[in-house]
């Protein structure tokens, strides 16, 4: 296959927050309220956190102007944080670039042994871990008690300034799924060589996942089913009721959620990128969103050179936000979404390039109870891509297929695939 190669909360960091969330509760309307910000506080990950395809749908912001819609998906993005820091600040807390983390842990790679043995002089707990099928080597580091992140960060940077240390980020699902998180977990054993990975929530059993299914989980609770998770299996391999762009294709599902709160974090996705290289996944669709993280980079490079490629959605804060990460990282094939009448998500993320748009709106995806329902989201996009790159066997054959947009528009890439895979019928 070708390869693309584009080159607890402190109260400090509460104090930062609320404002964010004041102007996200203003902004956002009542009914969109309470698919942001509700459920209950034990509940997954990607069905609490990442509502903005509810904001968006039904609510009038497509009718907004483009500043408008900046801010009011600013603030969407502030009240999601800042929910998360107020119900889990025991397991999430804010890093030095004010980017959610796993509270208390720093991820270290390239440390010597006299950096290690001075970092636990000063009070570090340290824990070596080698990542299967990428021949990695990551030191897990414990932050003192009372530390904040932020400051520990600035600590060990100081003390070991030859390595590469980064907060344990998290990373959000790029879209909203209907379907209750309860299911039974879809597994069929174990699957071969040339599957298509999944980085996301668990899968549930669906009358249109009729392919072989083989998850694991990375995260407390997982493999757990997840409506996230199971929408966008379906899109790259469901068959009947809802075909994906791979029917049929065996999946090897990596749940770096489970039913932690501060699941989706970096660690749990490089652990996943390294068991999918090391099972022979040519193709692994990462339909998350976060910041830049030198670990995750580093990461991707390697499950790179081991012949993965990743296929990432570039979420859905606006084309004013930050670019979007993995999507954003070299080697990384972007995804955006159109709705059903050819044109860009309003909401849709940037990303440092743009290879290819999908569909992301408009359409339907296998739900968790086992029936199909609608979607939105650059996270629906993205393993459109994937499946068809898996099928086609390569990026060359891939951009043959890619389908110009109408018009002169931009912002497409190198074109629309499977412009017509929305399971409307």
């Amino acid at each position: 296959m070708d390869h693309y190669a584009p080159e607890r909360t402190d109260e400090s960091d509460m104090r930062l927050t609320r404002p964010w969330m004041i102007v996200g509760l203003i902004l956002i309307a009542p009914g969109a309220q309470a698919q942001l910000l509700g459920g209950p506080v034990g509940q997954v990950v990607p069905e609490v956190l990442d509502r903005v395809g509810g904001v968006i749908e039904g609510s009038g912001l497509e009718r907004l102007s483009p500043a408008r819609l900046a801010d009011r998906l600013i603030a969407a993005r502030a009240a999601r944080i800042g929910d998360l820091l107020r119900r889990h600040g025991d397991a999430v807390e804010l890093d030095d670039r004010r980017e959610p983390a796993r509270r208390g842990v720093i991820l270290l790679t390239g440390a010597d042994a006299a950096s290690l043995d001075a970092l636990k002089a000063a009070g570090f707990g340290v824990e070596s871990e080698a990542v299967e099928g990428l021949d990695l080597s990551i030191a897990r580091l414990q932050v003192p008690k009372g530390r904040s992140l932020a400051r520990a960060l600035k600590d060990v940077r100081r003390i070991a300034p030859k390595a590469q240390a980064s907060a344990d980020n998290l990373y959000f699902p790029g879209g909203s799924a209907s379907g209750a998180a309860a299911g039974g977990l879809a597994s069929s054993g174990t699957v071969g060589r040339g599957a298509a990975g999944l980085i996301d929530g668990g899968v549930a059993r669906h009358p249109a996942l009729t392919g072989a299914i083989e998850q694991r989980g990375f995260a407390r609770g997982a493999p757990r089913a997840s409506a996230h998770g199971t929408a966008v299996a379906s899109l790259i391999s469901g068959t009947g009721s809802v075909r994906g762009a791979a029917p049929g294709a065996a999946l090897l599902v990596a749940d770096v959620y489970g039913d932690d709160p501060a699941g989706g974090g970096t660690f749990a996705i490089v652990r996943a990128l390294g068991w999918m290289a090391a099972r022979g996944v040519p193709v692994v669709t990462v339909s998350l969103v976060g910041p830049d993280n030198p670990l995750l980079a580093g990461a991707i490079r390697l499950a790179r050179d081991k012949g993965v490629t990743v296929v990432a959605a570039v979420g859905n804060d606006g084309p004013a936000a930050p670019p979007a990460y993995p999507a954003s990282y070299a080697g990384v094939i972007a995804v955006t979404g159109i709705d059903g009448r050819g044109r860009l998500l309003p909401e849709a993320g940037r990303a440092a390039h743009v290879d290819f748009a999908a569909p992301g709106a408009d359409m339907n995806a296998a739900r968790s109870d086992g029936g199909k329902g609608a979607v939105r989201g650059t996270s629906f996009a993205a393993p459109l891509v994937a499946g068809r790159l898996l099928a086609r066997g390569s990026l060359t054959a891939l951009r043959a297929e890619a389908e110009a947009p109408k018009g002169k528009a931009r912002g497409f890439g190198q074109g629309i695939i499977c412009a017509t895979c929305r399971n409307n019928d």
